[in-house]
């Protein structure tokens, strides 16, 4: 499901794909939750993930504290770090990027506001597929801020597996709507 889903996902024009992550963050951005929170929690996308870059740099124009998972392999722990500019991240394993500790400052979970939790695809009640790490599975189970995803209307599926230790997002952020996962039955 997961490997279909991100074939999918680079079969996207890329013009297609840039309109659809501006639309996604237009809609992030006028959500009043959003707007007030201080501190936000993201990662760094990767095509064909929606984009965050973008993302990133306004949050910092809106005087937006950005904290980015440094994902520690032998615990599958995640450290949340604030980033204030790209230089401050590295390239880890499988291409991503994530933040070099010593020029960074750690986080704890109850500072940030606002969580973006990534996936491959999605319910409209706000579980998910991710990418097989099993990270935020374990970060949310003591996570008690807002979570939101972003995800284009492409990875949403009513056939999502769901286990005993999936925790639902609180909505999600597509290009043509928000979907309130805590009102969708």
């Amino acid at each position: 499901m997961r490997k279909t889903m991100i074939g999918q996902l680079k079969q996207m024009e890329r013009l297609q794909y840039e309109q659809h992550s501006r639309a996604i963050h237009d809609r992030l951005f006028a959500d009043p939750l959003f707007q007030q929170a201080e501190t936000i929690g993201i990662t760094v996308s990767a095509f064909p993930e929606v984009d965050t870059l973008e993302l990133i740099e306004r949050a910092w124009r809106e005087g937006k504290k950005v904290a980015v998972p440094k994902c520690k392999a032998k615990t599958r722990q995640m450290d949340f770090r604030l980033i204030n500019d790209f230089e401050q991240l590295e390239v880890v394993y499988m291409e991503l990027r994530e933040p070099i500790e010593s020029v960074t400052e750690s986080v704890s979970s109850a500072s940030i506001d606002f969580l973006l939790v990534p996936g491959v695809i999605f319910s409209e009640k706000g579980y998910r597929v991710g990418f097989g790490g099993g990270y935020y599975d374990r970060f949310l189970v003591n996570y008690q801020g807002i979570t939101r995803s972003l995800a284009f209307d492409l990875q949403l599926r009513t056939d999502v597996p769901v286990e005993a230790h999936d925790l639902p997002v609180g909505g999600i952020y597509t290009e043509t709507k928000f979907i309130d996962t805590l009102v969708t039955e």
